[in-house]
């Protein structure tokens, strides 16, 4: 007998395992994270082989106690039969997962069942069940959140408002006030801002760092900054980009990103270049054409541009020119009939629109015109009439006086 036991010793592999394979579930989603009433979501749960090895050794032909002549070593992987999961309140859409593989030790595998929440808001507990071979099975139960706000964490919610207090033209400083309001229910802490350069077009004047401190709940808190704007950005909608940075209750950073919209809108500037005549040399009842130059030095394009000159003589006083864009000028001409001479002050209108709305210029002139030289006509009117003087001495008057019509001096010879 003692030698048959050792012929079954010595045949009998001998095995040893170490670090039991488990089966544990180590994470789990829901989504979304808050159903709404008969709604559809998903729970993900991942399994995992908890052992980090596990392993059987088997020892065959024992030579000596600790001496043998084959040893094989083999993980010891963990069969899972049945993942299930009961709704406890939910209604599940997956079937069970049977045979649902087999995990070695650390090995993991994420399985997603469908779900249907009822229709009473509340909290839910769905469990999964995980039934092992050879094994421990595991039960675990999952929190699922129906239309409430438990479980939802608070935080400091902060709104920026921004506000234009003065003149939006390019070239110009434009003052905005900047209100920050926590509409949260916690409170933020260490609040600052950040305005950004935006390259080009518009920047802060002076600081860009603005350290606000602490803003409770409901609370809120301004500040002033200027910005300056580039006399060449144009017309249009500018973005400065804001960062918003504050620390939680817990001491956690936050950063947001907003920003001030301002809108730019052109401003055009016009005045006169020159004033030309056609003749250059104005004479009286001479008629002529009068071009007065209009320059826009502005920011903006002037739109429905007309000029107006009240001058006293018929013709064309009003000239409609159009459009002249910024850096351009252009020509009024104004045709009109001759004047008598003299200086004749008069009044130029002007009327245009742009961005910023309807505008008159008024500018007082003056326009000679050159009376007429007559010299030549009254000394060709004083010859006529010596002439004329002379032939009624001669042959009316003295006649009349001599009776024979001979002169004084022919008499007494």
């Amino acid at each position: 007998m003692g030698v048959l036991f050792a012929l079954v010793v010595a045949i009998m592999p001998a095995v040893q395992a170490t670090d039991a394979p488990t089966v544990t579930i180590t994470s789990y989603e829901v989504s979304p994270s808050v159903l709404m009433p008969d709604s559809l979501g998903t729970i993900t749960v991942t399994l995992k082989n908890t052992a980090s090895s596990a392993s059987t050794t088997e020892k065959s032909g024992k030579l000596s106690p600790d001496d043998y002549t084959v040893i094989t070593t083999a993980d010891i992987t963990v069969n899972i039969d049945t993942v299930h999961l009961e709704g406890n309140g939910l209604k599940v859409l997956t079937k069970n997962y049977d045979k649902a593989g087999s995990l070695g030790p650390g090995q993991s595998i994420p399985l997603t069942f469908s779900i249907q929440a009822p229709t009473r808001s509340g909290l839910y507990y769905p469990e999964v069940w995980v039934d092992v071979k050879n094994g421990a099975n595991t039960k675990y139960p999952i929190p699922v959140n129906v239309n409430t706000a438990i479980g939802i964490q608070k935080q400091a919610i902060l709104i920026m408002d921004s506000s234009l207090d003065g003149s939006v033209n390019p070239g110009e400083e434009i003052p905005v006030t900047l209100t920050i309001s926590n509409a949260g229910q916690l409170l933020a802490d260490d609040v600052t801002l950040i305005v950004t350069n935006v390259s080009g077009k518009l920047a802060p004047k002076g600081a860009d760092l603005y350290h606000l401190g602490m803003i409770g709940p409901g609370e809120q808190k301004s500040v002033s900054i200027v910005l300056l704007s580039d006399k060449q950005a144009g017309a249009g909608l500018v973005r400065v980009p804001v960062t918003i940075s504050y620390n939680t209750i817990d001491g956690r950073p936050v950063s947001e990103s907003t920003g001030i919209d301002v809108v730019l809108k052109g401003k055009a500037e016009l005045g006169f270049v020159s004033v030309d005549t056609s003749p250059s040399r104005l004479t009286e009842n001479t008629p002529f054409d009068l071009t007065i130059r209009i320059e826009n030095t502005g920011t903006g394009e002037a739109k429905q541009v007309s000029a107006k000159v009240d001058l006293p003589a018929d013709g064309t006083k009003e000239a409609f020119i159009g459009k002249i864009k910024p850096g351009n000028d252009a020509p009024a001409i104004f045709l009109l009939e001759g004047m008598k001479g003299g200086n004749y002050p008069y009044t130029l209108t002007i009327r245009y629109t742009d961005d910023m709305g309807v505008h008159t210029e008024i500018r007082q002139m003056n326009l000679r015109v050159t009376p007429q030289d007559n010299s030549g006509s009254i000394v060709l009117v004083i010859l006529v009439l010596a002439v004329i003087g002379i032939l009624a001495y001669r042959y009316w008057y003295l006649p009349r006086k001599n009776g024979d019509g001979t002169f004084p001096w022919e008499r007494k010879s």
